[in-house]
């Protein structure tokens, strides 16, 4: 855990190397993960660096590979995995049919870097080819035979039409013209006989249109020609295959009838227009032509159809071969395209020589020169290669912690708010532990921890299979926060047994240390203690006992008892917040900031907040029954007299009982103090702690506690001797504290700054110059740090909201949805207890524990980590091949 608390150790190296070893150096590091590369052309354009080539040929690749990728997606072909990424690096495979000689893995091979991509480029060009052709083939015999399938519903439904509704219309025209004929005689000059009447003949245009255009094509043809048409649609009953899409199109049939060359002229734009195809047909009246035309069209379908499949068949084989491929392909041209990209950072300060720089992890500066060296030896090159320290000032060195399956949910929880600094006190390694605590305290119920620590344990069930899996975002969450959702439920049921909380149930585990004097009690009956108050036996062995939650104070209690959790819990967390924050200053040799900054805020938390948490415990801890008891008047005679709860120390005797003299009303505190009848509180109690409680009477703690600074020096019900004057004292400390760490710094800051003639402290920020920018600073900072602790301490209060909410909801869910319906009848019951099942489902496995979630994370981002956290880090980006593959593999 200590490489856990601070950042990995980093240094600046140089390389040079070789430039025909530099690719096999490269891949050689990028296996290792172990170095971040320095990128030492800044001034040079992406076009500009001397291997852009390379990285143009590898995007080409990744094109082709994305077309075969598509292309396999549309016969709904899944990639096959290329296997675990490790073993793919490890171990040499083949490229293909073209490249048997050359390796895929992060291994030598025989050939270059440059033979590896042209032997890519050869064999990915020849099934990109092929694919091509293909499909090019395919969208042709598609484009036929949807010709054919078209003509073939086109001849059969025109014939029909002309078999069955033809006759009739023409029988129809003829009786029109028959009631109409005196008139048509007088206009027609050289009037025509009734059979040539019959005799004459209507245009037709007959094609194909897709049925969801059917409405419109239909309007538009009747205002283009202003109704001067008659038109018939029939569907075709088989859906049509766009060539160039694959998609399947619903389309009918249409016959347009017309008389005139204008609206032929009409018609045809108007078919352009909505892409319907036109058929030619032969005269409809010649039914042996017709019958010849049918045959041969359906001939030429089937032969159609055959090619077609054919072509199918064998753009399945070939897809279903690539499919077996790509992935692995994918990722050889993404790891040649990550060291070309590298090489692009390189300098060529040296004719034949490559310079590169940047960071790598202490630990492993052994093995990245072990690496080059390796390169160049298998390379047989003569010159050596060098590998070396760069001396100091070094730019910022980047962060990073070596993180475990288990750690590494809780480092990317801190990430996502800011990257710490170098060599930083990392909050992760306390998140681990604080926050399903934290998250536990608020979602406290053992019922309902139990579900979610068994959600947990599913995903650490199929851990080995999801690792392998590619998920979506939503499930590649959860998978990597497996350990913080089991430790999340285990905490929450840790919390719930604290409580004793079982779905708003007290479960009587150990049994109960108060019992009712009737078997069977009702409203308002009391509960006795069954054994004697402080002894051992009269306490639940662990949590809180189960006759809280039928007592009538029952939520005056949880809610006090919660409350000071909360408080203390925060106040514990913030303190250690700051506590880290003096490390830090400790670790860096920051002297002005360990003096003026962290041992002033220390001071002013532990007089004010630190104290709050003591008088919690004193007040838990001091025996309230016995002081009580010493300061009330009671009568020798009577059956209290003599009872053991009385343990204070009154004259170096503890819990003797002394009779007074009887020279007031006859009764007497059990210290010997004769009441009068009309006493102070102050009067009979024996401790002369002060106040008007004089130490007898149990104290309101927020009271002391604001009185500590609206009322100095006074305390109303002192909870030991001495209580003013301390107060005072703390209280004088917290005032000290605020100017201190108001002034003292900026003071120091500027005093060292004018003796060394500068305006610049190497311990400042870079924007830190002059006494007042410094001033201003420290200022926020004050003010940040004085408000932020109280305001923060009310923040931690919502540990203990959550956690009523929680338990109340849970309560109502269960009256009203089960013991509401359990006396109506078993059907009332049924739905009652999926109403119970479906509203904790909903509500409280799912909302509250998004809620708590949330709420814990407010918790450690604000009010935990900007204590001591200044989360502008910059995070180590190794050059690793195992990290681009898997980003490549994460859906987007």
């Amino acid at each position: 855990m200590s490489r856990w608390f601070r950042s990995e150790h980093m240094e600046y190296i140089s390389l040079i190397v070789n430039e025909d070893a530099a690719h096999d150096c490269l891949a050689d590091l990028g296996k290792l993960a172990a170095i971040q590369f320095t990128d030492l052309n800044p001034d040079l354009t992406p076009f500009q660096r001397r291997y852009v080539s390379y990285v143009r040929r590898c995007d080409e690749l990744e094109r082709k590979l994305r077309f075969f990728a598509n292309e396999c997606d549309n016969f709904g072909l899944t990639l096959e995995s290329a296997g675990d990424i490790d073993a793919f690096l490890d171990s040499p495979s083949v490229l293909g049919s073209s490249a048997r000689s050359l390796t895929s893995g992060a291994g030598k091979s025989d050939a270059t870097g440059t033979q590896l991509l042209e032997s890519l480029e050869v064999e990915l060009e020849g099934y990109e080819g092929q694919l091509k052709e293909l499909n090019a083939y395919s969208e042709k015999l598609t484009r036929e035979y949807n010709e054919k399938v078209e003509l073939q519903e086109v001849l059969e439904k025109a014939r029909r039409f002309f078999m069955s509704d033809a006759p009739r219309m023409a029988v129809s025209e003829l009786g029109g013209r028959k009631s109409s004929g005196a008139r048509t005689d007088a206009l027609l000059s050289g009037g025509d006989d009734e059979a040539r009447d019959m005799d004459m003949r209507f245009s037709s245009i007959t094609g194909v249109v897709a049925t969801e255009e059917k409405v419109r094509f239909e309007r538009m043809i009747f205002r283009a020609t202003r109704g001067n048409c008659y038109v018939r649609f029939a569907p075709i009953k088989q859906a049509i295959t766009d060539p160039e899409t694959g998609s399947l199109i619903e389309k009918c049939v249409f016959i347009v009838f017309f008389k005139s060359l204008s609206i032929e002229a009409k018609l045809k734009k108007i078919c352009d227009a909505f892409f319907a195809h036109r058929y030619s047909l032969p005269d409809m009246d010649d039914a042996p032509a017709v019958d010849r035309m049918l045959t041969e069209n359906a001939q030429e379908l089937v032969d159609s159809r055959t090619v077609l499949l054919k072509n199918q068949d064998t753009r399945f084989r070939l897809c279903q071969m690539l499919s077996q491929h790509t992935e692995r392909w994918t990722w050889i041209v993404l790891r040649e395209k990550a060291v070309y990209h590298t090489l692009n950072m390189f300098k060529a300060d040296v004719s034949g020589m490559l310079r590169g720089e940047g960071w790598v992890i202490s630990e492993s500066f052994d093995d990245v020169r072990m690496s080059v060296n390796r390169a160049h030896s298998d390379m047989d090159h003569n010159m050596p290669s060098h590998v070396d320290q760069v001396p100091k000032p070094w730019p910022t060195p980047p962060t990073h912690f070596t993180t475990n399956k288990f750690t590494y949910g809780y480092q990317e929880f801190v990430n996502t708010y800011g990257i710490p600094r170098y060599r930083e006190a990392n909050p992760a390694l306390f998140t681990a532990a604080t926050f399903p605590f934290l998250f536990g305290v608020m979602y406290g119920d053992i019922g309902h921890g139990l579900f979610l620590f068994c959600a947990g344990l599913y995903l650490l069930w199929n851990e080995e299979k999801n690792d392998k899996a590619k998920l979506d975002e939503m499930t590649g969450g959860l998978h990597a926060g497996r350990y913080m959702i089991t430790m999340m439920g285990f905490f929450a049921v840790y919390a719930g047994l604290v409580y004793n909380d079982c779905f708003s149930l007290g479960l009587n585990l150990f049994g109960s240390r108060w019992a009712f004097e009737n078997e069977e009690p009702e409203d308002g009956d009391v509960a006795d203690m069954t054994g004697t108050y402080g002894d051992g036996s009269s306490v639940y062995p662990f949590g809180l006992d189960p006759i809280w939650h039928v007592a009538a104070n029952e939520l005056l209690f949880f809610n006090s008892f919660k409350m000071k959790l909360s408080v203390i819990f925060g106040i514990v967390q913030m303190f250690s917040g700051t506590c880290l924050k003096g490390l830090n200053a400790i670790y860096f040799g920051k002297r002005l900031d360990f003096l003026f900054e962290f041992l002033p805020m220390v001071a002013f938390a532990a007089s004010l907040f630190v104290y709050m948490v003591v008088l919690i415990f004193m007040k838990w801890s001091i025996n309230w029954n016995s002081r009580m008891l010493s300061a009330t008047c009671l009568d020798p005679a009577s059956d209290g007299w003599g009872s053991v709860d009385y343990q204070e120390t009154v004259n170096g005797q503890t819990g003797v009982w002394v009779e007074c003299d009887g020279n007031g009303d006859g009764t007497c505190t059990p210290w010997g103090y004769s009441c009068q009848g009309n006493d102070d509180l102050a009067d009979k109690c024996p401790l002369d702690f002060g106040g008007s409680g004089d130490g007898c009477q149990p104290p309101n703690l927020i009271t002391s506690l604001i009185n500590i600074a609206l009322a100095p020096g006074v305390v109303d019900e002192p909870m030991y001797n001495g209580q003013a004057g301390m107060q005072n004292l703390l209280l004088a400390i917290a005032g000290i504290s605020v100017p201190t760490l108001l002034c003292a710094k900026p003071y120091f800051l500027s005093k060292e700054a004018s003796t060394h003639h500068h305006s610049h402290d190497e311990e400042e920020d870079d924007e830190d110059h002059g006494l007042g920018e410094i001033l201003i600073h420290q200022a926020i900072e004050t003010i940040e740090f004085v408000l932020g602790m109280v305001s923060n301490t009310a923040s931690y209060l919502r540990l203990w909201a959550l956690s009523l909410a929680h338990s109340e909801l849970a309560t109502v869910f269960w009256e009203k949805a089960i013991l509401s319906t359990l006396n109506v009848n078993w059907f009332a019951t049924f739905i009652g207890y999926g109403i119970f099942a479906g509203t904790t489902f909903g509500v409280l496995l799912c909302m509250d524990v998004l809620e708590c979630f949330l709420h814990a994370l407010r918790l450690h981002w604000v009010e935990f980590q900007n204590k001591f956290f200044h989360a502008d880090g910059v995070r180590f980006a190794p050059y690793s091949f195992k990290q681009i593959l898997k980003d490549a593999g994460s859906p987007n």
